[in-house]
């Protein structure tokens, strides 16, 4: 049997995060039932932003506008860096309107078993953000994780030559948490908590 294109698309939806081939069924035969009101909309959105979003030079960040709007807006306190292994943990530090300073996306964290070291992250122009002396207080929300705690470890030995406070978020995340899944009460008790390192 040939495949046809609902087949196509039911297998690219199964590719997506949270969505097994059962799930992507299901929502295949929803936007196929509701195609005026949520497959056109779904289509030109996706255009849109396949079109028109891209990566922030300065931090990392997806927008529409470079930099971005997180980068461009005047109101960020320019002195506070966080530092993000990915995209997804900036969006929900966002989401808890908890920190009002600039990003920096890693674009993940050291891992010995996945060949991730160094020279796969955005640590380059960190490093470049410290020698230009704006700012005063790094704060590293990575992944409570084995390879998240290994990045910050690398990193602090890193920024150590810099005249800058090191902190890390505290109270409320859990070992093995994954920023982007973990409520918005959560984070900001881990923000206002953060430790010195």
């Amino acid at each position: 049997m040939s495949k046809t294109d609902i087949d196509s698309l039911t297998e690219l939806l199964s590719k997506l995060p949270a969505l097994g081939p059962r799930s992507a069924r299901r929502a295949v035969l929803f936007l196929l039932k509701k195609k005026q009101t949520h497959m056109e909309p779904l289509i030109h959105a996706m255009t849109n932003v396949m079109n028109n979003v891209r990566s922030c030079p300065l931090c990392g960040n997806m927008d529409t506008t470079e930099p971005c709007s997180i980068c461009s807006d005047p109101k960020r306190d320019r002195s506070q860096l966080c530092v993000v292994a990915d995209i997804a943990d900036l969006w929900a530090l966002e989401r808890a309107n908890t920190f009002h300073g600039l990003y920096h996306v890693l674009g993940g964290v050291l891992s010995a078993l996945d060949g991730i070291g160094p020279e796969e992250l955005n640590i380059s122009s960190l490093i470049g953000k410290l020698q230009s002396g704006e700012v005063k207080e790094i704060v590293l929300a990575l992944p409570a994780t084995l390879d998240g705690q290994t990045t910050a470890h690398y990193l602090t030995d890193i920024v150590e030559k810099y005249p800058v406070e090191v902190t890390a978020l505290s109270h409320g995340v859990p070992v093995g948490g994954e920023l982007d899944y973990l409520d918005d009460g959560t984070l900001q008790a881990a923000f206002k908590t953060r430790r010195k390192i």
